[in-house]
């Protein structure tokens, strides 16, 4: 009797691991498909693939990260951002190794691109920042944070060039009235 129990414990275990290699699979292949139509610059046949693999497996950092490029490309900011956040909440996980440092640079980079598309610089600057901190040679996140802090100088030297004007002619009013 104890023998039957083992062997169906032991055929139950096998029958979900072979399950997880399974569906482990089919998420990879529908990254890879993903991946490739990405590259053919079909980004919402991209979309569709990387939406598969999140079905299978939705802790894909992969397949997330892949997906928020996706939408990335087809100006669907907001989607992306979202994707981007959920990946970013991993932070302290893929902190970790080489290769999730990387990763969450990249996705810090990529935040603070959808945030200059929505001109909120501030937001921009910060994430920039976090991205350079996980990888500080990364010249192109340089390259845009300087950009970025340029507009937000800019945008200050033309409100404080308003408020001048606004003041000069608030004075040349006063001085009409009382001549």
């Amino acid at each position: 009797m104890r023998r039957i129990y083992k062997s169906m414990i032991w055929v139950s275990v096998l029958a979900l691991s072979a399950g997880a290699v399974s569906a482990q699979k089919a998420e990879r292949k529908n990254v890879r498909e993903g991946n490739k139509l990405y590259e053919s610059e079909k980004y919402t046949e991209s979309e569709i693939a990387y939406r598969k693999s999140l079905e299978v497996n939705p802790r894909s950092t992969e397949g997330t990260y892949n997906l928020g490029n996706s939408l990335y490309k087809q100006g669907k900011f907001p989607e992306a951002a979202e994707q981007y956040q959920l990946i970013a909440g991993q932070g302290e996980k893929m902190v970790a190794t080489p290769e999730g440092k990387a990763r969450l640079s990249e996705v810090y980079h990529n935040m603070g691109n959808i945030f200059m598309q929505n001109k909120d610089y501030g937001k921009a600057v910060e994430v920039y920042k976090q991205s350079l901190r996980l990888n500080p040679k990364d010249d192109n996140t340089r390259y845009n944070l300087a950009v970025v802090q340029k507009m937000i100088q800019d945008r200050q030297n033309e409100d404080q060039n308003k408020d001048q004007n606004k003041d000069q002619n608030k004075d040349q009013k006063d001085r009409k009235s009382v001549v």
